[in-house]
């Protein structure tokens, strides 16, 4: 059975990461996502909503389960026998970001193999902050993330 691993801290959780999640459970048996919950970050929503959302969002794919980790990837993934990670780039920024951070994991398991899969065109703008600003100032944010998470800012940036 052919698993991988999509990490990130999905706040809020995107079209994009949507697009990322349906694409990389196409190619895969099992998909984890792995919602970070970082004690050094500061995020708009708990770690607990972010999950509530994403198991909304996905309810009805039985290929996908939702996890929550707060310290290293490839330590969340040893114990469970997993070697695929799967990371979106939507750009040459993201690019650089994530080959450093995928040669870190690789050098802290060499089982470690990172995909990077670029973003789908529609959403190569697409970043968790620009929402969550946009979303401040109450801005359209409708094309960028699903209804649900548009409810779940809007309770967030009350006008």
């Amino acid at each position: 059975m052919l698993k991988a691993v999509f990490p990130g801290s999905f706040d809020p959780p995107t079209l994009g990461h949507l697009n990322i999640i349906e694409r990389a459970g196409s190619l895969f048996d099992e998909l984890l996502v792995v919602v970070a919950e970082n004690p050094r970050k500061k995020y708009l929503f708990s770690v607990e909503e972010r999950v509530a959302l994403i198991q909304e969002l996905l309810r009805g794919q039985k290929k996908v389960k939702v996890y929550v980790w707060n310290s290293l990837i490839v330590e969340f993934m040893k114990p469970r026998d997993l070697h695929i990670i799967v990371r979106g780039v939507r750009g040459t920024d993201d690019f650089s970001y994530e080959f450093e951070l995928s040669m870190i994991n690789k050098a802290l398991d060499a089982t470690i193999e990172t995909i990077l899969m670029p973003t789908d065109p529609r959403y190569f703008v697409l970043r968790a902050s620009a929402v969550k600003e946009l979303a401040f100032f109450h801005g359209d944010v409708s094309s960028m993330v699903p209804p649900l998470v548009e409810e779940a800012l809007q309770k967030k940036y009350p006008s």
